[in-house]
């Protein structure tokens, strides 16, 4: 028998920690996922902590000791949401937000920058429009929003910034002004009101974006659509 000392101990105890973190983190992702579908559903006033518990499946008190606050519960779940994952990874640093930015062709460029707004709005517009009605009452939701704003607007300010590099703005533009506008068109509340409210699809959204940054910023042709593109 070998008498070289064992260290298996010490694997064991590494996999059991790892065990509890990967535990941890996917009740975590069980109560950001049940509360998302309590703010959307019945808003974040009607929601409580032992509303969200009951949905997860978990006591009351692992939802206060995940995220202490309802505030911090939405706005981990408002992370994750825009995100798309769990990950502390920024924007800008995103894969699409990347490929968008070293896009040489402008009009590519835009094209990269709607599917990136779209794919966020498909999983977070929902949960960004009780944000920002809950913040009209709630302080503490205030600054959440406004701080969702100025995220955003970085973001453009990036990306208008990229797009000057390629093509002149349009009338003179600068690119402060082009993120402005950027920021109306790509905004939530523009999503929702003509896609939920006005009841267009995800794909008319899209194009109708594209070619209103197209038209706003650059003095770049128009993107070409077929018929059945512009009836979607």
């Amino acid at each position: 028998m070998s008498t070289a000392p064992r260290h298996d101990s010490g694997i064991r105890t590494a996999r059991k920690g790892d065990g509890r973190a990967a535990r941890a983190r996917a009740t975590r992702a069980r109560i950001l996922a049940a509360a998302t579908e309590l703010f959307t559903t019945t808003g974040y006033a009607g929601t409580s902590i032992n509303a969200i518990a009951a949905k997860a499946g978990v006591g009351e008190q692992t939802v206060y000791y995940a995220f202490s606050t309802k505030r911090a519960i939405l706005t981990a779940a408002l992370d994750v949401a825009v995100a798309g994952d769990d990950e502390p990874v920024p924007t800008l640093e995103r894969s699409w937000a990347r490929e968008a930015i070293a896009d040489p062709d402008p009009l590519g460029q835009l094209r990269r920058q709607v599917a990136g707004a779209g794919d966020i709005y498909l999983r977070a517009a929902a949960l960004l429009d009780v944000v920002r009605s809950a913040a009209t009452a709630d302080p503490d939701l205030a600054a959440v929003w406004s701080t969702n704003l100025r995220q955003r607007l970085t973001v453009l300010r990036v990306f208008a910034e990229a797009l000057a590099r390629k093509t002149p703005l349009r009338d003179g533009l600068t690119s402060e002004l082009a993120a402005d506008v950027a920021l109306t068109v790509l905004s939530p509340e523009t999503y929702n009101l003509l896609v939920r409210d006005r009841g267009w699809s995800h794909a008319r959204w899209r194009d109708w974006a594209l070619d209103a940054l197209v038209g706003m910023l650059t003095t770049l042709p128009r993107p070409v659509r077929s018929l059945d593109d512009r009836e979607r």
